[in-house]
């Protein structure tokens, strides 16, 4: 049984911490990637996934899109898609996409590998096509790779279950171990992540030697534990992160728009 958490919100107004702006003022770039190349057939879907339609309209990649776009230009966004891929690139044309055309066979490592190898220069910042998340969250993971030089892996201290990506570290607080394998976890990986340009070719090596069915945790995991690359972990602290696998997924993130508008409407 999976752990759903529901969230009261008092206060949904955008912060972008001094830091972020330091970042914003430097030389360095950072591109996004969204892995959208595959289809929610848990959630009886017959779209891509990313087009999995939440609220007034909106679709998953809509409102991961108007998020990102508060910090990292649509310039800077490549979307690997697969399944159904024209009716992704019909609505959003304005953006660079990545055809991982062996979407039906390869999981996200494969499609993450592929849009690395697109990316010229600077950081990247990669999540799943199927997270909801409060945009803060973006600048925090920012803020953390420029105070502390390391990649990021946003996580939630959570129980979890069998089907969540866990995570621990070690005892100078970097990542250990990331999979959903995880014995003794401290809580739950959500599919949001940045690496530093340094770390870039390391992640590529990586991600070429895992199996086509491993998602990229298992690259990431690798880095770590046979080549010694340093992630640390950025937490959530009570912001909300979901990723849409089931129906009861996507009922949580509803319930939070929905609660999101009504504090948003004036008294």
């Amino acid at each position: 049984m999976m752990n759903h958490r529901r969230f009261k919100f008092k206060d949904i107004s955008v912060i972008i911490p001094p830091m972020f702006e330091q970042h914003k003022k430097s030389n360095k770039s950072i591109s996004v990637v969204i892995l959208a190349a595959g289809f929610g057939l848990r959630l009886k879907n017959n779209k891509p996934k990313a087009l999995v339609a939440l609220d007034d309209g909106k679709t998953i990649l809509d409102y991961q899109l108007e998020k990102l776009t508060k910090y990292i230009s649509k310039d800077k966004t490549f979307l690997v898609v697969g399944y159904k891929k024209e009716l992704v690139m019909e609505q959003h044309p304005e953006l660079t996409y990545v055809y991982n055309e062996e979407y039906s066979r390869t999981n996200t490592a494969k499609s993450l590998l592929r849009a690395l190898r697109k990316v010229k220069n600077g950081d990247v910042l990669w999540l799943n096509g199927d997270v909801v998340f409060d945009d803060r969250l973006i600048a925090k993971i920012i803020n953390k790779s420029i105070s502390y030089d390391k990649s990021c892996i946003l996580v939630d201290d959570k129980r979890c279950g069998e089907e969540e990506v866990k995570y621990d570290i070690t005892s100078e607080g970097n990542i250990s171990f990331i999979s959903k394998e995880v014995v003794n976890p401290r809580g739950e990986a959500l599919g949001i992540n940045l690496v530093l340009e340094k770390d870039i070719p390391l992640l590529i090596k990586s991600l070429e030697k895992v199996d086509v069915n491993d998602y990229f945790e298992k690259g990431v995991e690798n880095m770590i534990c046979k080549e010694g690359a340093l992630f640390v972990p950025v937490n959530t602290k009570g912001l909300f992160c979901q990723e849409i696998d089931f129906p009861e997924d996507l009922e949580v993130v509803q319930d939070y728009l929905k609660q999101t508008r009504k504090i948003s409407v004036p008294q």
